[in-house]
């Protein structure tokens, strides 16, 4: 009973912090929008703009393969299932059931027995990590990681003149099908190089397959996954909140076909894929839910309450 009432604070607790970052970070993105476009006026603005487009050297290479348009549809299914089994661990006050590995523990594991939360979160994580380690490998095998990772440092202040064009609401001339921009090219990296793997090795070492002892348990402790951990969640929402923004708001039919269409062109397919990938991600995101959870843990392992 304390529990659930300790639980449930906490999460009323939550709100009003959550709210207070939102209105913060509106009214810090206003007053960027506004300072950018004073500065827009300026020769200055202008002359550095015109030096650097937003384009960085090295970085064009036409086309979107259909591998990498089926990835992308899975990831974001799998980010949002992600999410919700996160947040599902972090503000359910009781759990679903307790999930427990079929054949008990296994030699240098912790205990196998997990919450039903935790179990379907790293189920979905692992998942996850062998979509994007196919991506990786993909694009290193296919030579297109050269539209991801910088090869000349001009892609900073290419980034910086597409930021300050964004913020100041003229949208950079740019070619997604041939080349990423700047801004694009070091948020993308970011996000596969950093983001994930920051993910991936915090998320690991917080569940039940992390090994009993290990080197770096001193280094990594269990207090700095966990602060680590929930902060590179926001990260990617903010990150796909801001991405689906400008999809939207620079040419939303052709980007989709870029992105889940494999094609450029003026045609619905993208559209219509991004669309059914989004209603079986929103099902998804109801689907999380105990009665659910259960038969599903119970495919895998014992289940009790």
């Amino acid at each position: 009973m304390t529990q659930t009432l300790t639980a449930t604070r906490t999460r009323v607790a939550a709100f009003p912090r959550a709210a207070r970052l939102t209105a913060a970070g509106v009214v810090s993105l206003a007053l960027a929008v506004l300072a950018a476009r004073l500065a827009w006026g300026t020769e200055a603005a202008q002359a550095f703009v015109a030096r650097y487009p937003g384009v960085a050297d090295g970085a064009a290479l036409e086309g979107t393969p259909t591998w990498a348009a089926a990835l992308h549809a899975a990831n974001l299914m799998l980010m949002v299932l992600i999410v919700r089994s996160g947040l599902a661990i972090r503000t359910s006050p009781r759990p679903a059931g307790r999930w427990t590995r079929r054949g008990g523990p296994r030699r240098g594991r912790r205990p196998a027995t997990v919450t039903l939360e935790q179990w379907f979160h790293v189920s979905v994580d692992v998942v996850w990590l062998a979509t994007g380690a196919t991506y990786v490998v993909l694009l290193l095998a296919s030579g297109r990681w050269v539209r991801l990772v910088p090869t000349s440092w001009d892609v900073v202040p290419n980034a910086a003149s597409v930021a300050v064009q964004y913020l100041a609401l003229h949208w950079p001339h740019e070619n997604g099908w041939v080349a990423y921009n700047a801004l694009q090219m070091l948020g993308y990296a970011a996000v596969v190089f950093v983001l994930a793997p920051l993910a991936a090795v915090t998320g690991l070492r917080t569940s039940a397959l992390w090994p009993a002892r290990t080197a770096l348990d001193r280094v990594l402790t269990l207090d700095r996954a966990r602060a680590v951990h929930f902060p590179v969640m926001v990260a990617f929402v903010a990150f796909v909140t801001v991405h689906v923004g400008l999809v939207a708001s620079t040419g939303v039919v052709r980007n989709l076909n870029h992105m889940f269409g494999a094609r450029d062109d003026s045609s619905p397919v993208g559209a219509l894929v991004a669309l059914g990938v989004l209603a079986v991600a929103t099902l998804g995101w109801f689907a999380v839910r105990p009665a659910l959870l259960r038969p599903l843990g119970a495919a895998f392992g014992k289940v009790t309450r």
